[in-house]
This record gives structure tokens, sequence and C-alpha cells, in this order.
């Protein structure tokens, strides 16, 4: 985008004012004060903001301020993840980020509560608004509730003064919040609005330096100091002459680009997306990141309407505030395909876009060594006569080996179990690797789960960072009720990966129990396929021809467009036809890596169990066997 002024901006558009970390009660339809767990995320109307609007395609940043804890430290993590701008955070290092708990006790009953006494984003002040960094942004938005205090209310003026001495924009979000101006107390959260003429005539002082306003009924009240709504557009309208947009609930929007007219419809109207309500907080921010995706680009209001409609329905139609704000591939999935459900969050295909465009970014190359084994381990630990529990530390070797080839680059990472493998888990996570977990048992055909047949329950004490990984036994021309029970089972993990939000890596081995042909494992795939099974990675064994492999990446490419790829599993194979499988693959980018265990550990396993080679020597030669595969990887890749 081009400022007025001609010159190139780097951003946008660029929020300033609140951020907190918001903790929504996750048991629905229950009082705040018998809610037993909640869900964490990014919260904050400016924050919102900027996470919608970077997740809808346009550059944004951010000017706040959070605490230097690990509260503070999430919050810019995930921005980061998101792609917003950081250079306008600061780090308070005496002030705690604020806090925000909710719960949805019914469907127009949240009871909330701001923890912001002396918070870290109510510090902010001039001097954390630099003024290059303003300059780089075609447009600013503020929000009424920073206008509260003097200081926080002299930093967006401040922005405010840069932004259009440079020819930006200006975006007044009025976010009445009547408890954060002192009108209410603290149990009074929800509270919308609460009428003051002091506010109205503080917010007046603020709207002629606008270019877009955006509010409900009731902050578009209190903006005028009037409860008529049309009489308060007009009050707005002989203050400023920006375009003004009022929020109409399940009714939608109306634009007022000039005159107000003499009927609060008569102005430019979007269309609107009649769905079921679930939660109402943050459904302002996400409408406005809609709203700002046509604006700042040049689309027509009732276009610009309409995509801010859709984008506030999947924020009412979903429990959280920003990880619930859609983004462009899916707001332009829905707008193509619509919905049969008034609840979105009960929408499968929607759900999966979703989900696969918002996960944590990922290295496009994963290079793994697998060490969940537990069998073949055993077997080898009793053979040498070694107590079993030693395999705790020899997966940590295996970690260490992992290091050493790594370097501390992306792209690597490791297949471990819950048995032997926690420690080599804690080494993993210390080192950044990709983690991957089985929840198979061992050899199960049909597939059984390992522990507990629970697995929503089991997942939920998992970290966020690791993968679900499921090996299962099937091919194709398996007896239809076998295939039926094992797709099943892995139906519902599927399911649960999803509800609990983990990726979900699926193997299957066709091999052992069937022939392998040009078609095999791509008609495995569309089955599981042909059930809303559709996990981030895919798991499998090498392939006879080039053809297989066309069949594999033609049926992903039509079923799941966003799958993360194929990893190649080494099945003990020696080097060299590892070497070959890899070249085998090298013309597929559907293959992302490997995750090879037996061909790399076997040897090591084998004479460190037995005492005849010292953790050093163990390390080491698993750590040269991993390199050579990576060697052979990187070098089949490249030609």
């Amino acid at each position: 985008m081009k400022s007025q002024t001609g010159g190139q901006t780097r951003l946008d558009v660029i929020t300033v004012g609140r951020c907190s970390v918001d903790l929504y009660g996750q048991q629905i339809g229950s009082r705040l004060e018998d809610v037993t767990s909640f869900a964490k995320s990014v919260g904050g109307c400016p924050s919102n903001i900027a996470i919608g609007t970077a997740r809808l395609g346009l550059r944004s940043g951010l000017i706040t301020r959070v605490g230097d804890e690990q509260m503070g430290r999430y919050v810019k993590e995930q921005m980061g993840r998101e792609g917003v701008a950081l250079d306008g955070m600061t780090t308070d290092p005496t002030r705690l980020t604020s806090l925000v708990l909710l719960s949805v006790e019914n469907d127009k009953t949240f009871p909330l509560i701001f923890y912001r006494d002396n918070c870290a984003d109510s510090a902010l002040n001039e001097a954390d608004v630099d003024e290059a960094f303003v300059r780089s942004a075609a447009s600013v938005l503020v929000t009424g509730t920073h206008f509260a205090t003097p200081h926080t209310d002299a930093a967006q003026r401040k922005a405010m003064r840069i932004a259009r001495a440079n020819g930006g924009k200006v975006i007044l979000d009025i976010d009445y919040r009547p408890n954060l101006w002192g009108l209410a107390g603290h149990g009074a959260g929800e509270e919308r609005y609460i009428k003051s003429d002091k506010v109205s005539e503080h917010i007046k002082t603020i709207l002629p330096d606008c270019d877009l306003i955006v509010g409900t009924e009731e902050e578009v009240h209190i903006a005028a100091g009037t409860e008529d709504t049309l009489d308060a557009l007009r009050i707005i309208r002989s203050l400023s002459g920006a375009v003004i947009v009022l929020k109409r609930g399940p009714m939608g929007c109306v634009v007022y680009p000039g005159a107000i007219p003499d009927a609060l419809d008569k102005g430019i109207v979007g269309k609107g997306f009649p769905i079921e309500v679930y939660n109402v907080l943050g459904a302002g921010d996400s409408f406005m990141s809609g709203f700002l995706r046509g604006w700042l680009r040049g689309e027509d209001h009732a276009m610009s309407a309409t995509w801010a409609n859709a984008c506030g329905a999947f924020a009412v139609s979903r429990l959280l505030c920003s990880p619930e704000i859609p983004t462009w591939e899916e707001l332009q999935f829905f707008l193509k395909h619509g919905s049969p459900h008034k609840a979105l969050r009960k929408d499968e295909a929607i759900n999966h876009v979703h989900w696969a465009t918002t996960r944590r970014p990922q290295s496009d190359q994963l290079l793994a060594l697998a060490i969940d084994h537990r069998m073949q381990l055993e077997d080898m630990a009793d053979k040498a006569g070694a107590p079993r529990e030693r395999l705790n530390h020899f997966k940590r070797l295996a970690i260490a080996a992992i290091a050493k080839v790594s370097e501390g680059k992306p792209g690597y990472g490791t297949l471990l179990d819950d048995i032997y493998g926690r420690e080599a888990m804690f080494d993993a996570a210390k080192l950044g690797l990709w983690v991957g977990r089985p929840l198979e048992k061992p050899g199960s055909r049909p597939l059984r789960f390992e522990f507990t047949q629970d697995v929503g329950a089991r997942l939920a004490e998992w970290p966020v960072t690791h993968t679900i990984k499921c090996l299962s036994f099937y091919h194709p021309d398996d007896p239809k009720e076998l295939k039926k029970e094992q797709s099943q089972k892995l139906r519902t993990l599927y399911e649960a990966a999803r509800k609990v939000g983990r990726e979900l890596l699926i193997e299957i081995i066709a091999g052992k129990h069937g022939t392998l042909d040009n078609d095999t494992i791509a008609r495995a795939l569309e089955e599981h396929y042909a059930l809303g099974i559709k996990p981030d990675w895919w798991k499998l064994e090498p392939q006879a021809s080039a053809k297989a492999w066309e069949n594999i990446s033609a049926v992903i490419a039509k079923n799941d467009p966003w799958c993360r790829g194929v990893m190649l599993l080494g099945l003990e194979a020696p080097e060299a036809e590892l070497a070959r499988g890899f070249e085998a693959v090298a013309p597929h980018r559907i293959v992302k890596g490997f995750a090879v265990g037996r061909t790399i550990f076997n040897q090591a396993a084998q004479d460190w169990l037995a005492g005849r080679i010292s953790d050093e020597a163990a390390t080491n030669d698993m750590a040269e066997r991993f390199g050579n595969l990576v060697r052979l990887w990187n070098e089949a890749r490249s030609a």
C-alpha cells in the first residue's frame, strides 16, 4: 500500500492499546464460579484485530506493553506466529501482563473479569510510540478504552498525529468498556453500556481526526452522548467526515460514507449470515478485521461489510476471541460454499480449513530419528541380559545423536514413546525438536490404542507441540469388517486430535499383509479420506515405482491440499536401499522427509545394552548413521 503522500508503506495497519491473556471457561453453560478448566489465548481488542487482519492477508503491527514473564513471552511468540510485526511491543520490566477470565453462562450471559490493576498495557505512554514505526503503516487503529487514562490517551493521540502528518488513515474502534472507564465494579466486566456525559465529551474530541469510525449502537450512543441512534449518528457526522460503520449484531452492519439518512437501514448494507450465538465476545474484533481487509484494499463498502459480517459470524459461533478469527482461505471457502450449520463450529469442512491454516508453522522438511520402538528394544535388552529400565537412558543418547547432526537447525525431529521416552522428551524440548508420540498398541491388528481407549483424556495432558502418531497395518484388500474396525478407530482418534488441538500423523503399512502395486497405498489413503480423516502428516513405506508416488500425490492433493506431507519410513532397510528410496521420492514434493529408526540405532543398541560400548560411542555411532541419511536425503533432493 501507499500512503496519501505517495510513500510505500511496510505495513497496512498498526493497532494500539490493550493486550491480555484471555482465559475462557471450557464448561459451557456454567457460572464462572463453577468453571474448572480454561482455554488460553491472546486477547484485547487491538491485539485481536492485529491477529485478525494478519490472518486475512493484511500486514499488521501492534503497539502495546506486555510483562517480562511467561504470559508476556507467550503473547509475543503467538503474535510472531500469526505474522504480526513486533516492533511496537514493549516489554515492561515491573508490571504483569493483564488477564481476562470469562465463562459462557448462556447465549446472553458472559461473566467477565478484567485483571488489570497496574498491568503492563495500561502503562502505555507516548515514549512507547515510535515515529518511524507508525510512519511505516498506511493506517493506525486506536481504541476507545485506551483513551480512559491520561498517559494511554496521550500515546494514542501521538500515533494519530504521526499517521495524519504522513498521509496515513486513522481508524477508531469505539470499544466501550464501562468498568475500564471506572464506571462499574470489578464484577461488571460484562456490562457494555453505562451512560456518561464525561466519557461522551472525551470521545467527541477524538472523532474529528478519524477516517473510519466503527461501533455498536451502544458505542455510537456513548460517542455522541445521546441514546437515539439516528441522532447519535448525525452528531458524529457533524464532528467528523469519517466513514461510519454501525454494527447491529444479528442484523449485520450499515455503512454511512456520507450524510446520515432518515432511517438506519438506508445506508450501505452488507450481506448478513444467520448463525447460532455461542459467545459474542470477540465478534466485534473479528468484524473489524474483515472490514479492514476490504476497506484498506480499496473494496467497495458493501463488499467490506459482507466480509466483516462473515468474520463476525465465525467469532460468534465459536468460543474464543483471536483464535476463532478466520483466515483469508477460510473466509473465501465459506463465502463460496456456505455452510449447512448455523453453528459454524460444527462444520467439519470449514473447521479443517481453519485448523490447517492456523496451526503452528513448521519447517518444510522433517528429518527424524524414530526411537519410539518398544517391543524391539525390549527384546534386545532381554537378550543382552540388561534391565529394561536402561532403555530410558538409551533413548536420551539417541536425542543427543540428533543434536550432533541438527546443530540447532530447524527441520529435525524424533518419534518417542511414553514408556521409555519421558526423559528423552524433555531433552528434545530443550533442543526444539519436532516430537511425534505413538498411541497404538505395538503390533495390534485390528488397531488398538496403548494404555486406554479413551484417547481424548490422554491427549489433553500432552504438550501442544507434540504430534500424535498412530500406526495402522491396513491394506485396501483386507476383509471389509477388519477395514471398518480399523478405520473407525482412526476416525475416533482424528476427532479427538481436532478437539484437543494436536497434530496427527497416521502411519500406514500395507506391505506386511498383502502386495504393493501402483495404487495400493493411494487406495488406502482414499478410503480414509472418504471417512473424513485428514491427518496433518502421512507416514508411508517406500514404493516400488514412480507411478505409485504419483498416485499418492494425486490423492492427497485432491482430498487435502493443506496436508503437511508424507514422511518416509525405514522398515529396518539398509542404508543403500534407503538411498534408492530417497532418490525415488525426490521428484515428489509431497514427501517432506523421513522417520527412520532401526537402520540407525540397531547396532548401537545391541552393543550398548551388552556393555560393549560407552554412552559416547553409542551416541557417535547413531549420529554418524543419522548424519549419513541426512546427507543422502539432501543429495537426492539437490539432484
